[in-house]
């Protein structure tokens, strides 16, 4: 009896996913949605526009789930202006694959790349409270 063959590139792709915390989690869900339009803006050179498509739907379904990752009842202002935020990319990208246009698509990359680097410098903090063994007070949940 055969062994299923499981591939070690997912392997680890689902331990990092399991052991990393929230802003980590936030800031490889960019990483996905970046890679995904440029992937989009790479294809309409070659005029591949199914593959266009497919990839700005991608993107978009990952800022759905940045979107409704948000904790709108304690994220305060910060909430408010993400969520606001990630509708404008989501219409914008909707516009770019109407319109098949790389601008459209370079303008929200370009976005959500400073969004990122916000996510990976926040994510990247020590918690005091993790090392203390103190409970956490007033810590930023994306949780909804």
């Amino acid at each position: 009896m055969a062994l299923p063959q499981t591939n070690p590139y997912n392997q680890y792709k689902q331990t990092e996913i399991n052991t990393a915390n929230q802003g980590k989690l936030i800031v490889m869900l960019y990483d996905g949605a970046i890679k995904f339009m440029k992937i989009a803006q790479e294809n309409m050179d070659v005029k591949t526009y199914d593959v266009v498509n497919t990839h700005i739907i991608k993107a978009q379904d990952i800022i759905t789930e940045l979107l409704l990752s948000l904790n709108m009842k304690d994220g305060g202002e910060i909430s408010s202006n993400l969520f606001n935020l990630y509708l404008y990319f989501k219409k914008r990208l909707l516009e770019a694959n109407i319109k098949k246009s790389k601008e459209i698509i370079e303008e929200v990359i370009v976005h959500m790349n400073l969004l990122r680097e916000s996510w990976n410098k926040i994510s990247a903090k020590d918690n005091p409270a993790e090392t203390t063994g103190m409970p956490k007070k007033g810590s930023f949940s994306i949780e909804g």
